[in-house]
């Protein structure tokens, strides 16, 4: 009896030395937070269409607006971006519930519904995205929606205090679609942040290119949010099978807007994405514009992540940007709020790879 005592013994020591191990080897998780105290945040939203098209998701894209909220002045966050495609159909009535389970209407209400979240506290800017439009059930007709209805310039009164130039959209009617805000930063830097349809117009490349070299934007930053620019290998994208008109994407964006600008520095977008595979959802390079500048061009998106189109919708993913007092670095990061609820799976909360986290270089 005495041998089998010290046999228990013996095994119950060996197990708590294994747990201890295991407990010493397993990464304490750090919340995001700033490198320097007098950094300042932007935050990235890929597309949401995932989260809005099941009622199950969209808690979680509600996740993802408490935490913006919730660490607004802990990381200095001072704006919102999204790339587009708010909604997964601008306008289905009859939806297959397999497919989703929520009206074009229900989708649009529930977009705009998590965004104001922010209204009254930060500043938010979102691209159009193709699934915004109603591409999907006509053809041989100008791409519409129904994003002037639930995203309008006084939806947001942080929005109107930068809004200062919008384009007519197809309607003939000015629209968030395509617009502009001046925003000067913390650090004293002007910026001007430029949103375009989904596979602008020619008018609106047009627009865009007068805009931003009239005297009164030619010393700012500019920050160009389009939906479908790169692809997964870091290529400019040159066409897509929609049946539209006067349409252009990453490649005749970047010859007719970004190169030939002088101060256009970044550009944003996303609409990419392979079911759960992370590295083809994003994309970056970086070109000179007609300045000898360097425009560092960033694709991110999650909407396949978390079970492929009908799952997750996301899995709460986001980009953090934080742009250092130096005025120059800007440190990339990617993070799940959902994730990070809980301790059971926070050790998933940080994707670390090259293309997940790195360093701009600003001019």
């Amino acid at each position: 009896m005495k041998t089998k005592s010290k046999l228990n013994v013996l095994l119950l020591s060996f197990l708590t030395s294994i747990l201890t191990v295991n407990a010493q080897n397993k990464p304490t998780f750090q919340s995001p937070a700033l490198s320097h105290p007098e950094s300042w945040t932007m935050v990235l939203l890929p597309d949401i269409q995932n989260y809005v098209k099941f009622q199950r998701n969209q808690p979680i894209l509600d996740v993802m607006m408490n935490w913006i909220v919730e660490n607004e002045d802990k990381l200095r966050i001072k704006l919102v971006l999204c790339t587009g495609d708010l909604v997964e159909h601008d306008d289905i009535v009859n939806p297959d519930f397999r497919k989703m389970d929520q009206t074009g209407k229900q989708q649009w209400e529930a977009a705009a519904k998590a965004f104001t979240k922010l209204d009254g506290k930060l500043p938010y800017i979102t691209a159009t995205g193709n699934h915004d439009y109603n591409i999907f059930s006509y053809t041989h007709k100008p791409k519409t929606t129904h994003f002037p209805t639930y995203f309008y310039a006084d939806k947001n009164r942080e929005n109107q205090k930068i809004l200062r130039e919008v384009a007519p959209n197809v309607y003939g009617n000015p629209s968030l679609e395509n617009a502009a805000y001046q925003w000067v930063s913390p650090h004293g830097k002007p910026f001007l942040f430029l949103s375009l349809e989904f596979a602008p117009r020619d008018t609106i490349l047009t627009w865009a290119k007068q805009l931003i070299h009239e005297p009164k934007y030619q010393d700012h930053q500019v920050v160009l949010l389009t939906h479908a620019y790169l692809n997964y290998q870091n290529e400019h994208i040159k066409t897509a099978k929609y049946d539209l008109q006067d349409a252009n994407y990453g490649t005749a964006v970047f010859e007719k807007l970004v190169q030939p600008s002088k101060n256009i520095e970044m550009v944003f977008s996303g609409h990419i994405g392979a079911p759960d595979d992370p590295r083809k959802h994003v994309g970056f390079r970086i070109d000179k514009n007609s300045a000898g500048k360097d425009v560092s061009q960033m694709t991110f998106n999650a909407q396949a992540l978390g079970g492929g189109t009908y799952g997750s919708g996301g899995d709460g993913w986001i980009r953090i940007l934080e742009f250092l007092p130096d005025g120059k670095t800007v440190r990339v990061k990617t993070f799940s709020p959902l994730f990070a609820l809980s301790s059971s799976t926070q050790d998933k909360a940080w994707r670390t790879a090259d293309y997940d986290e790195f360093t701009i270089n600003l001019n």
